[in-house]
């Protein structure tokens, strides 16, 4: 068998694929691993991109999103509590919901793929739709200001 020259040598690719795989690590990580302060940065960005007049975040229109009822019978308080920095009961099933503030449950906001989970699902039982960004930003900023 001839020995490889240049014409019939086959490339390494290693140093490529791992430069790829560095870089994409590097991009997803944030998605999966998050930290609440993360998230409410994507969500002003998403909600920025959305509407150009975006403003900011909202911890009282948060608050209020939160406690009021939005269409339907409830609101986010009848499950979590109106200060839901202890635990809450779900109003159909009593089943314990484990606080929601960051301050007094910090692993609440550290899964990218479990928040986006439960604001869909929340956000259909209150809202009858999905909730916006500035909705999720507005939630979050109010959330993260309980002690």
């Amino acid at each position: 068998m001839p020995s490889p020259t240049p014409e019939n040598a086959v490339p390494n690719a290693f140093p490529a694929t791992l430069v790829f795989v560095a870089a994409l690590v590097a991009i997803t990580a944030p998605a999966y691993a998050a930290n609440p302060m993360e998230l409410l940065r994507g969500y002003e960005a998403s909600a920025r991109a959305a509407s150009p007049s975006y403003a900011g975040s909202s911890a009282e229109r948060g608050s209020r999103l939160f406690r009021t009822p939005q269409g339907g019978e409830w609101s986010c308080a009848t499950c979590h509590g109106e200060t839901p920095t202890g635990t809450g009961r779900h109003a159909r099933t009593n089943k314990a919901i484990q606080p929601l503030a960051p301050a007094t449950n910090p692993e609440r906001f550290s899964d990218t793929a479990q928040v986006e989970k439960w604001f869909r699902r929340n956000c259909g039982d209150v809202l009858k739709r999905e909730c916006t960004a500035q909705e999720k930003g507005d939630i979050l900023a109010w959330l993260v200001t309980l002690k």
